[in-house]
């Protein structure tokens, strides 16, 4: 599958918040938002326009594509999956972006973004109750075992990354022991459980036109 390749940070000005795109740049005061905390483009610091239904019900899509980094068809994979399953589909679609492995990894503190994330499942570091698992999209499950395995590259920068990331709570559907590189799936997360803010009943609506 492609990924976005182009500068992170707009995307986030786009979108009029932070989505944490750039790992531990988002804290500080390098980023982008608290600079420049309007609209990318040339006329981006005019006088923002009030979006009608439909443009509301877009940047809400828009957002949560952008924090998960997925493209418009993957996207709609998820959403035509999270229909055909049995509950409510917006919870539904949520639980299936948060089952991700690469936000598994993110979400644990293993990395400092979901792009970053991504790579460490790309480059073969994680393996899934005992076997490699190098595909971001893998959906975990309940009880699984995540650990975390290296050969000659990859710990430091981990390592590192566990550093910067301590003061970030792990969310209480997973259970994580940086220390050892292992983590479990406790249960799959609740909907309060899922901790950005997004309306998922605007995306649904989207989508039913």
């Amino acid at each position: 599958m492609g990924r976005y390749t182009g500068p992170s940070c707009r995307l986030c000005r786009r979108e009029g918040e932070k989505l944490f795109l750039k790992g531990t740049r988002c804290m500080t005061h390098r980023c982008a938002i608290e600079r420049r905390a309007y609209a990318p483009g040339q006329h981006g610091s005019a006088r923002k326009a009030k979006l009608s239904n439909f443009g509301l019900q877009m940047r809400e899509k828009q957002k949560v594509k952008r924090i998960y980094g997925l493209f418009e068809k993957q996207f709609n994979n998820y959403f035509v999956k999270a229909g055909r399953t049995k509950g409510v589909t917006g919870t539904v679609l949520l639980q299936m972006l948060e089952r991700r492995l690469d936000n598994v990894i993110y979400q644990l503190g293993f990395a400092t973004s979901r792009k970053q994330a991504r790579q460490i499942v790309g480059h073969g570091f994680v393996h899934v109750n005992g076997r490699l698992v190098n595909i971001p999209s893998f959906q975990v499950k309940e009880n699984d075992e995540i650990t975390l395995e290296f050969k000659k590259t990859g710990k430091k920068i981990v390592d590192e990354n566990i550093k910067a990331s301590e003061n970030r709570a792990v969310p209480s559907w997973l259970e994580a022991d940086r220390t050892h590189y292992k983590a479990k799936v406790k249960h799959l997360p609740a909907r309060e459980e899922i901790n950005f803010q997004v309306k998922e009943q605007l995306i649904i609506e989207l989508y039913s036109r």
